[in-house]
Order: C-alpha cells, then structure tokens, then sequence
C-alpha cells in the first residue's frame, strides 16, 4: 500500500478545487445516492490507497454555519438510520484551524434528494449539522481504512439552493475547499500504524487529586459560588470543570466578597495574603500541596538563622511567589546559571538553597553546583525540595523518548511541570511537544514518526491522555504499550476545613 490518498469529490468544479497533489488522487464521483454507490465500488478496489477523504459541498442545518465553513463529518447518517461513525475528525480539524479554516465538527446527514428549509429542520432534531447526498454511501470505499469526510457550506441553512445569493456563496465555497489542501496533505501524510508509548506515571499527583479535591468538597459542603485563588492547578481542564460546578477563580483577595469561602491554591500563598484572608473574614481552605509547605516551612527555618537563601525557580510563578513571601529580605530568585554569578550575599558563610517543587532535576542539580562552587559553605533542605511526582515523571518520560520519533505531553502551558517534561525528552534527544488535548497535535508531527511516546504533566487529567490515543486512531491501527518506571502510593489528607463530619 502506497502512501497516497484517495479523494471522492461528486462535482468536476469540486474536484478541480483541490487539484492534483503527490499526496492524493480525486476520482470524481457524480451527484446523488446512486453515482455515490457505484463510485464507491470503484474506490474498493483502488487497493494502493492508504486512506480515503469525503470532499465536496453542504447545505447548513446549524444555523452557526454560513457559506465557506468547514464541516467534518463525526458521524454519517443515511435516510435508513444506519450510522457511520468517522474517527478520524479530531486531528484533521486542528490541522485546517491551523491553515485558517473555520470548523466544525459533527454529525452529517446524507439524503437521496435536494433538501428544502423544512427538511433540514427535520434533520436538525436527528442531530445532524449538515447535510449532503453523497458522502454516506462514498464512505463504504474505506473498507477499513483511514476516513475523513471534509464538506464546505455552500448554502445557510435559512436559504434554499435556487436562492439568487447561492452563487457567491458558491464563490466563497470554492475558494474555502481550496484552502483545505495543505492541511489535507498533512493528514494523508501523518496516516499509518502508530506504536505508543505510554510513560508511567503520568498525570495527577497527590497534590493535585487533594487540591481538586478540596474545590468539591467545599462545593458539596458550602454550595455554590466557592472562590478559588488563582487556579487551583495549573490546567484549563480542571478549572473549567470546576467553574462549571460553580467555583469562582479570582486573582486577587479584594475580588471574594466579605466573609464567602476562599480556596488557597495548590501552589501555595504568602502570609501577606494569609492575614489579609483573615483580616477581611474570609472563610479560608488551604489546598496547599503539603511539599510545597515543607519548603515554606525550610524558608522560615533559614532565615531565622540569618541565611541569605537562594531560591532556583521561575519569577513570577505562584508557587515562587507563595515563598518569597515567607522571608521576602533573605530570599533572591536564582533561574538559570547566569543568575549564579550576579547574586551577592553579605555573609558567604550563611547561604543556603531551596528550589521550586516542579523544576527539571537535571538543569536544577547544574545550578545548585554552580552555586556550591561559588559558595562552598552553601546548605540546603533536608530532603530534596522537587517533588517525587515531578521527578517520577521526568524519569518516565526519559524512558520513553529514547524509544520515541516523538513525544506528546499533556499539560497546560501554566503548568511548569509539564513543560519541563518537554525539556528531558529534548534533552534526550527527541522532538517534543506540551498539548492540551487532542485539539492541539499537529498531525505533521506525525509524519514518518510511527513511535510516538504519551505523558501528562502531574496537573493533567488522565482521560486526556486516552483522547489523545483515540485520535491517533483516526490515523491508522494504534498499539499501546505501557513504560512504568515506579509505582506511587502516596496521598495526602484534606483540610480539616473540609473533613467529612
């Protein structure tokens, strides 16, 4: 089997929109069930082709879509009942968003006759967002392989199709198929077998279950609306989740109004916003992770025996902020290697060091050597401050990218965790990428990389990782195989705030 792609598109002006192409070959189908039918048969027995693409023109039922959007079909209804599911939407919709197309993604209904405003209507309480009279029965050719079914709006969904305006809406809809081309030569080229990689552990830490944790049960205790300082963990899924249950996330104090329930995040506060809490009779839940107060608690230990400490982190992370704030005149932020040779102290003899709980243990260990080289008497925690999640995860995914064409890391580009996990697998080696869900791969990545290795950063909600690997499957049969390199068992208890009475 080659690597080309074979496009259906039922008119000669359709077909002549996408052209010729190395990635594709379009085979023109005619209009209508029965042409569709036989042009089906006729793409079965194109055996050298990897995948199959649906292309052509639409008619609105959403009433959201107008002439020249793109609609991918996620499923295919034919007039029969008979649902066609389409999995391979995901990953190509984030590909034509990213070539500047306007997209949408659902169900698609195919009929055996020119709908009128009253039809679709109809069609619209099956679910359907558009309709078509082709791309239902074109979707047999696939014959297990690789599907995408790509139209483009011609007509709204208030207009009928001799309506005088369809004309330029046609023009705008020529032009927006055009527009598809590249993205779809990147889907066909990313098409084929892929190896994952899954490294392990991955996703929430304790910290994090017991912060998300907290948010529920203050919600469950207290109703609705609970205020949440910053966000409770660095990612966008976790808070809109948590928003759509009613939390509030607010970046200052003077936001909650007197006296309702504050949420301290998990990355930690300072005492400055502790008694500005209580000053303002907040009803405070500290959801600080217990790692993140142990290096609280080794800052005040520090300075109260006259140590200038030096604190490797990132400025203006919560968390970096949150300890600065426990002895603001004895602490300087020290980022990176250059940062090593600006800091002064008065007394070289009193120096010691704590880091940020989510850094790369590798690039941490260089500065932390740095500084015992400049400072020979420097002292630090007596544990190591990065926490076991963020270095259990950093050991996994150097795992697997020695293994990997590429890895994928779940995570928010808030959260510093995941983004160092990008930075060990680049270390090893290996190209890497921090995406929020499927909806951010760029299956160009994917392209000639048939191992891909799988994380998500300690804030990331698991399901994410199977969505991805879901829309891997879009492309072609996906293996799974899980890479442990330890197992946790830690947790952490909840505020007393919210113990269960």
């Amino acid at each position: 089997m080659s690597d080309s792609m074979l496009v259906f598109a039922p008119l000669r002006l359709e077909a002549a929109a996408l052209g010729a192409s190395p990635d594709w070959r379009v085979l023109r189908s005619g209009m209508g069930p029965s042409r569709a039918r036989i042009a089906a048969a006729r793409g079965l027995a194109v055996d050298d082709a990897a995948s199959l693409a649906v292309t052509g023109f639409c008619a609105a039922i959403d009433p959201a879509l107008r002439p020249g959007d793109v609609v991918l079909g996620s499923q295919l209804h034919r007039p029969d009942g008979t649902v066609i599911d389409v999995p391979g939407s995901a990953l190509l919709a984030a590909a034509l968003r990213r070539h500047g197309s306007r997209v949408h993604v659902g169900p698609i209904a195919s009929v055996d006759r020119i709908t009128t405003r009253a039809d679709r209507s109809a069609l619209r309480d099956g679910g359907a967002i558009a309709v078509d009279m082709e791309s239902a029965w074109l979707a047999d050719a696939a014959g297990g392989r690789p599907l995408a079914v790509l139209r483009v709006v011609v007509e709204s969904s208030e207009r009928e199709l001799r309506d005088p305006r369809t004309v330029l809406a046609g023009a705008r809809a020529l032009a927006s198929l055009r527009r598809t081309r590249d993205a779809l030569g990147e889907w066909a080229r990313a098409v084929g077998p892929h190896r994952v990689l899954l490294a392990g552990p991955r996703s929430f830490c304790a910290g994090v279950e017991r912060a998300i944790e907290v948010v529920e049960l203050a919600l469950e205790q207290r109703g609705a609306p609970v205020y949440v300082r910053k966000q409770i963990v660095h990612n966008e899924h976790v808070v809109a989740d948590l928003e759509e249950r009613g939390a509030v996330f607010v970046d200052e104090l003077d936001e909650v109004p007197t006296g309702a329930t504050v949420v301290f995040s998990a990355h930690g506060v300072s005492p400055a916003v502790k008694r500005d809490a209580a000053e303002r009779g907040l009803d405070v839940i500290d959801a600080t992770c217990p790692l993140v107060n142990k290096v609280h608690a080794e800052a005040r230990r520090f300075a109260s025996e006259g140590h200038t400490i030096f604190l490797v982190g990132h400025n203006g992370h919560e968390e970096v902020e949150g300890t600065l704030g426990e002895a603001p005149d004895r602490i300087a932020v020290v980022e990176n290697i250059d940062d090593v040779a600006q800091v002064e102290v008065d007394d070289p003899a009193r120096v010691s060091f704590l880091t940020q709980t989510t850094l790369a243990v590798d690039e941490t260990n260089e500065i932390v050597n740095a500084l015992r080289e400049r400072y020979p008497a420097l002292r630090g925690p007596r544990s190591d401050d990065i926490c076991y999640a963020t270095t259990n995860r950093q050991q996994a995914v150097r795992a697997v990218a020695r293994d990997s064409d590429v890895v994928l890391v779940v995570g928010s580009r808030t959260s510093s965790n995941s983004k160092r996990l990008v930075e060990v697998s680049e270390r090893e080696g290996t190209p890497a990428y921090l995406v929020d869900d499927e909806r951010d791969v760029d299956v160009a990545w994917l392209a000639g990389a048939p191992t891909v290795g799988l994380t998500a950063g300690a804030s990331a909600p698991e399901g994410l990782v199977d969505r991805i690997i879901g829309a891997l499957g879009g492309l072609g049969p996906v293996t799974v195989e899980e890479r442990t390199t330890t197992t946790e068992s830690i947790q952490f208890r909840v505020p007393k705030e919210v113990l269960p009475v």
